[in-house]
């Protein structure tokens, strides 16, 4: 599995949605990504990379595209 893929499925797994809702999708874009929900986000893709975001990554992961963005780091290593 690439890791976009993984990504996608972490998002998928804890909002239960599909790829196709994904792009665009921003924190309290739907009524699931509220505060639990991001927690359970940040728990399904710190799983999926065996990694453990910084705090304050935690709290600017807002997006779908801010998460990659984030992932992206050079301390996470993770490739698009």
């Amino acid at each position: 599995m690439s890791n976009l893929e993984k990504y996608n499925q972490a998002f998928m797994d804890a909002f239960e949605i599909t790829q196709d809702q994904l792009a665009g999708l921003q924190y309290r874009g739907i009524s699931a990504w509220d505060s639990v929900g991001h927690m359970e986000l940040i728990a399904q893709v710190e799983d999926a990379f065996d990694i453990m975001l910084d705090t304050d990554d935690i709290m600017d992961f807002k997006s779908y595209e801010k998460g990659k963005e984030i992932l992206s780091k050079a301390e996470y290593g993770v490739e698009f």
